[in-house]
């Protein structure tokens, strides 16, 4: 008997964005989040300028953002250039984890660095009516300090609202090399609800400030420990009033995910999983995400597991 899974009856948000970076490797990917049930209005790409693969989809409004130092210099004529031409740009977001090293996918600017270069790119675009937000730390302690090192350093900014990362990327792990695994994963606060909820209350009672929850999942663990996860967090954040926006974390393949295969949104064959198709607005679709490994082995009746894991479900 396969494993119960929670089900979830469809729900839109007008909180929904979309954190994705097209897959040159599988354009057709692009056109599951032009969904007709959906009404996610908004994306960001981790970049400055708007994916290509989108420009039909007029309903998903660009958010910029300020990736880290190697784009600094020409960030604000981008977004300026994109104003001009009639884009509506409401918002940016600011440097994508500062307080990561890049071997955790974070920019690792200090914050001093930071609040220079955000007065030079990122503060002119307060003046042409642009909604500022802070940088996204990771959900680790040292993130925190260093947004309120920030602050500190950028008293003089506008900041509008500050986005946080509370989804779990397993290599932030290596942030604490010295503790042992269970000493590090109490380090960081995204590995369950009650961490995201906790890691979001300390941030608005800290700093005052609306919320965009821009990195958020549950990472590897089983597929339905990730589906409770996903719907208790979409439920929490619907409903709480200080977070305006959210994106999940998992707009990829679940064979190249790296927060494990049950928290993509996608399959290994790029059809929208359960959890894909509830952020859509759409009904469960009983397409089990596989990691790589699984891709190697086929075994008899997969099939039917789909099948039977469609019908098991906690209503």
């Amino acid at each position: 008997m396969p494993s119960l899974m929670y089900c979830q009856s469809p729900a839109t948000s007008s909180k929904r964005g979309l954190v994705y970076v097209p897959n040159e490797k599988y354009p057709l990917d692009d056109a599951n989040w032009d969904s007709p049930t959906s009404d996610l209005t908004w994306y960001y790409n981790y970049a400055s300028k708007p994916s290509p693969a989108f420009a039909n989809f007029p309903k998903l409004q660009f958010v910029p953002m300020l990736w880290g130092t190697g784009n600094s210099s020409t960030f604000l004529s981008d977004v300026s250039s994109q104003i001009k031409a009639g884009d509506n740009i409401t918002y940016v977001l600011g440097f994508n984890e500062p307080d990561g090293d890049s071997s955790t996918g974070g920019s690792d600017i200090p914050a001093e660095t930071a609040a220079q270069i955000w007065m030079q790119q990122i503060e002119p675009l307060a003046r042409q009516g642009v909604k500022l937000g802070a940088p996204a730390c990771t959900g680790a302690e040292t993130g925190l300090q260093w947004t309120q090192d920030f602050f500190t350093a950028c008293s003089n900014c506008t900041i509008d609202f500050i986005p946080v990362h509370v989804s779990p990327v397993g290599f932030l792990l290596n942030l604490y090399p010295d503790l042992n695994p269970e000493a590090r994963f109490k380090r960081i606060w995204y590995s369950n609800f009650q961490g995201l909820a906790s890691h979001i209350g300390e941030y608005v009672g800290t700093f005052n400030k609306t919320i965009w929850v821009t990195e958020f999942a549950d990472a590897n663990v089983n597929l339905q420990d990730s589906q409770t996860f996903y719907n208790q967090s979409t439920s929490y954040l619907d409903r709480t009033e200080n977070v305006t926006h959210y994106s999940y974390f998992g707009a990829f393949r679940s064979d190249v995910s790296n927060i494990g295969a049950n928290s993509a949104m996608l399959t290994q064959n790029g059809k929208l999983t359960d959890i894909g198709s509830w952020y859509l607005g759409g009904d469960a679709t009983g397409n089990v995400p596989k990691g790589a490994a699984d891709r190697k082995t086929a075994f008899f009746g997969s099939g039917l597991l789909v099948g039977l894991a469609t019908m098991w479900c906690v209503l």
